[in-house]
C-alpha cells in the first residue's frame, strides 16, 4: 500500500490551495492521510480528488472540521502485519519514545503501533525508537514563524516492508 502523508496545511480559505506539487507527489498512492491542522475542509475535498482520505483534529482544528466524516481524534490502522496509528500531537510522540515495545509491557500487542504517523512539529521527522517508527511530513505549508520548506512524505508498507520518502516542495 503506498501512502501520502501531509500535516498542518492551516488553510483558513476555500479559496486558498495546497502547493501544485502535492498533487504530482500524491498522484499514484492508495490513501492519503492528514495528521491535524487542517483548518478548512476543502483541503480534505481538493486532497480527494487524488485519493481517498482520511484525518486527525490537530489542536487549531475547530468547527466545521470536527463533524467531518474523515476526521477523528485517532486513527488506528491495519496494514498487512503493521499496526499504524494516525494522531496530531507532538507531545504523544515524546512520551511514545520512553515506550518499551516489547510484550514485557502488559499491553496488548494489538495496541502497540509499529508506526505513529503524527504532526504539530511543522518539521519532518522520521525516527525509530524501541521498535516503533515515528513519522512526521512536516508542514506543507511552510506556515508561521517556522522557517522551514515545506514537505510531505510518501509511506510504502508492501510484503512486511516499511519505506518512507520525505518530500521537500
Amino acid at each position: 500500500m503506498r501512502i501520502g502523508l501531509i500535516s498542518d496545511t492551516h488553510i483558513r480559505e476555500a479559496s486558498q490551495n495546497l502547493p501544485s506539487k502535492v498533487e504530482k507527489i500524491f498522484r499514484n498512492v492508495d490513501l492519503i492521510l492528514h495528521a491535524g491542522d487542517i483548518y478548512n475542509p476543502s483541503v480534505l475535498d481538493e486532497l480527494e480528488l487524488i485519493a481517498s482520505v482520511l484525518a486527525v483534529a490537530g489542536d487549531d482544528d475547530y468547527g466545521v472540521i470536527l463533524t467531518d466524516r474523515r476526521v477523528k481524534l485517532k486513527h488506528i490502522f491495519h496494514f498487512e502485519d503493521k499496526v499504524v496509528w494516525l494522531i496530531h500531537d507532538s507531545a504523544y510522540y515524546y512520551s511514545c519514545r520512553s515506550w518499551r515495545a516489547t510484550k514485557n509491557t502488559g499491553r496488548k500487542s494489538s495496541e502497540i503501533p509499529d508506526i505513529v504517523l503524527f504532526g504539530h512539529t511543522h518539521y519532518a521527522i522520521l525516527e525509530s525508537h524501541r521498535g516503533i517508527l515515528f513519522i512526521n511530513p512536516g508542514s506543507a505549508m511552510s506556515v508561521g514563524n517556522y522557517s522551514v520548506i515545506g514537505s510531505v512524505a510518501l509511506l510504502n508498507v508492501e510484503s512486511g516492508k516499511v519505506d518512507v520518502n520525505m518530500v521537500h516542495l
